[in-house]
């Protein structure tokens, strides 16, 4: 299944599933093709225990260079597009960073080349993003006589900060990743030689220790609550979560393993063991 796509390319090692976006002859320009395949790269992960985390990158020399602007003038003209909502038809960026929100395994963005417009977009939702010298990122939609998209107005000041968010989406600047590092968009660079294999060694020491279904569940807790309206929402899913997954296989087997001086053993995954409060948020609709 996971190599039967046309606009990106998957590779899965060691619990790793690599996503690469595949259109380098187009500087792996998005498209709603992409879109979709992307989302199904995701939901093939999720359903795949083996699969412990997701690292994106690009072929070629971009990550990811924006949007098709095959169709000029018309890129972003939704007269003619059939799933609406109450007139208005859902931005396709957004469609795929929701979905990345809503993952249960780590996501990593390891950027190495150009990404701009959607490009730089949909990496917020990821948990790490890292890049090479050559990295260059771009919120260049007022540039572009539009506003920004993929719920970046939601993602990106809390990454950055509201100054700073502003600042690179007013403007539209491209900058490098020098910038993006001292900002905090990006952990830290690499050469473009040392890009995947660190990719890789972070995707390692996130999920190596680590049980699958607690990874599952913090990542959605630190995301989720970052639009709490109070601590009391937090303190509330942490208690549910130390009950039920205290007195797991995987909450013994934790405890036993460190007083045993040993690596622990989990067992639980996420397909079979998530626990019954899962979800505890109620779905949010476009309307």
């Amino acid at each position: 299944m996971i190599n039967k796509f046309e606009t990106i390319e998957c590779s899965e090692n060691r619990g790793i599933l690599t996503i690469f976006f595949n259109r380098s002859k187009s500087l792996n320009s998005f498209t709603h093709q992409m879109m979709v395949e992307l989302i199904k790269a995701v939901d093939y992960a999720e359903i795949t225990d083996t699969v412990r985390a997701i690292i994106f990158t690009g072929k070629g020399r971009a990550f990811c260079a924006g949007a098709d602007l095959s169709k000029r003038g018309e890129t972003f003209d939704f007269s003619k597009r059939k799933d609406k909502i109450n007139g208005i038809a859902p931005d396709e960026g957004g469609l795929l960073t929701l979905r990345l929100f809503d993952c249960k395994k780590p996501l990593i963005a390891a950027v190495n080349g150009p990404a701009v417009g959607i490009g730089a977009t949909l990496q917020l939702p990821m948990d790490i993003r890292i890049g090479s010298s050559l990295a260059r990122f771009g919120f260049v939609f007022s540039n572009r006589g539009v506003v920004p998209e993929a719920c970046s107005s939601w993602f990106l000041p809390r990454i950055v900060g509201i100054s700073k968010a502003l600042e690179w989406c007013f403007s539209g600047d491209v900058f490098d990743a020098n910038q993006a590092l001292q900002a905090g968009l990006i952990k830290e660079i690499t050469t473009p030689e040392e890009l995947m294999p660190r990719a890789a060694d972070i995707a390692t020491e996130l999920t190596k220790k680590s049980s699958p279904v607690s990874i599952a569940l913090t990542r959605q807790m630190m995301w989720k609550m970052l639009g709490a309206d109070h601590p009391i929402e937090a303190h509330k899913i942490d208690s549910r979560g130390i009950q039920i997954r205290g007195s797991s296989r995987d909450g013994v087997e934790g405890i036993k393993s460190f007083l045993e001086k040993r690596p622990a053993n989990f067992m639980d995954s996420v397909t079979k063991d998530m626990p019954d409060y899962y979800p505890w948020w109620k779905p949010r609709n476009f309307d």
